[in-house]
């Protein structure tokens, strides 16, 4: 579409209060899924009263996501979620900090590392099935596997106990809140996971010193060359940032996994039969699930740039909404229903450009192994509650379920 001089952005003089509120489920409420199918830029107003437009197209999300025309440090009023700029090392940096920032981790997260690592993460998938099924009671499949999977691979990684995750997974369901918690529990839950990931640094400084340094991410961090070396305050920042956003992110998305794969139990039994088709299958969770509750980072404008034939202003806010954009009917067809064999699956649900995910491919890997290690129990499980049942998050930077009861199918109710 040609742009015309007078077609500016959209004002935002009466516009709804985003974000929208939540509803149980995996989808959107329709109206709010209906108004982003027909609109490309939806005016919204964000918390603390500034005004901006959600972008729901695919082209327009990518160009938002690549386009140096777009920043992220220029927008300074605070996230859309309760955790604070300082806690995102790279979600809410720009280049040349971004460039560096990421270039000092990205060794750790590619995808030959990712690969390297998909037999542990099959064998720690495998241990805790193992301790589920050895037991007849009703299960949360939230708190015994979704979980503690994706955690257990960060913590190695990071070379941090596992058994600290008692202490560190209530704080981090604090700082992934929307709304949900008060800012006085936020502010504790930030300044108790600094003072963790400091102590952290502490021992393993303590431990180089001493000659015994470990091979963990963390300190490899700090025993890199000078000229290409983070902060101890970036160290600790990317630490907990890594841990909130694998773990948190895989975990949930693995639970949508399986609770769709406890609904069709048609699809379990052709992954058992065809375990090819697992990978597939997970990218198009990946498309299909409304996830973020928040929608995306707020960007701003340095520039005028296009967007559906549309200026868009120096200055003008602007949220890319990757779930939206993964609905496009210009880019998959029958973009509203699952397809579990869908390709090409081009979706934006790991991110693009410079801020696609720094551990998309350990994600994907501790997705199908979780998918994998999980196909062969599920023709003895069940629902222990009615799918209405089911306790979702609202209020939160993902949407998803708080648990996810299971018992083996014969098992009474009460167990």
């Amino acid at each position: 579409m040609s742009v015309r001089p007078e077609q500016a952005a959209p004002s935002a003089g009466a516009c709804p209060h985003y974000p929208f509120p939540d509803q149980p489920g995996i989808d959107l409420a329709p109206r709010y899924a209906d108004l982003f199918a027909a609109e490309p830029l939806v005016p919204v107003q964000l918390p603390g009263g500034r005004q901006a437009l959600l972008v729901t197209r695919y082209a327009d999300v990518k160009t938002v996501l690549a386009d140096p025309r777009f920043s992220r440090e220029a927008w300074r009023n605070g996230t859309l979620f309760a955790r604070e700029s300082t806690a995102l090392a790279l979600a809410t940096s720009d280049a040349p900090t971004h460039t560096r920032r990421r270039r000092a981790v990205q060794p750790w997260f590619t995808h030959r590392s990712a690969e390297r690592a998909r037999p542990r993460v099959a064998a720690i998938a495998r241990r805790l099935l193992d301790d589920i099924t050895a037991t007849e009671s009703t299960v949360d499949l939230i708190a015994a596997f979704t979980t503690p999977l994706p955690y257990q691979v960060i913590c190695e990684l990071l070379g941090i106990p596992a058994g600290d995750l008692d202490r560190l997974l209530p704080w981090v369901t604090v700082m992934m809140s929307a709304g949900r918690f008060p800012a006085d529990e936020v502010t504790a839950a930030h300044q108790a996971m600094h003072e963790y990931f400091f102590d952290q640094l502490a021992a393993r400084e303590r431990a180089m010193e001493a000659g015994v340094a470990g091979d963990d991410l963390l300190t490899a961090l700090l025993t890199a060359p000078e000229e290409t070396r983070l902060s101890t305050q970036e160290i600790a920042v990317f630490g907990f940032g890594l841990l909130m956003a694998g773990g948190e992110t895989t975990a949930s998305h693995l639970a949508m996994c399986v609770l769709q794969l406890l609904r069709r139990p048609d699809l379990a039994d052709s992954l058992r039969r065809d375990p090819a088709a697992i990978a597939p299958f997970v990218e198009e969770m990946l498309r299909w699930v409304w996830f973020a509750g928040t929608g995306g980072q707020p960007h701003v404008a340095v520039a005028e740039v296009e967007l559906s034939g549309t200026i868009i202003g120096a200055g003008q806010v602007v949220v890319p909404l990757t779930d939206a954009a993964n609905r496009d009917p210009e880019v998959f067809a029958d973009s509203g229903e699952l397809q579990p064999g869908r390709t090409p699956n081009p979706h934006l649900g790991l991110g693009h450009g410079r801020h696609m995910c720094l551990g998309a491919a350990h994600a994907r890997v501790e997705l199908q192994e979780g998918v994998a290690a999980i196909l062969p129990h599920l023709d003895r499980m069940e629902l222990a509650v009615q799918e209405s049942q089911l306790d979702w998050r609202t209020q939160m930077f993902m949407r998803g379920l708080w648990t996810l009861p299971v018992r083996w199918r014969g098992t009474a109710a009460s167990s």
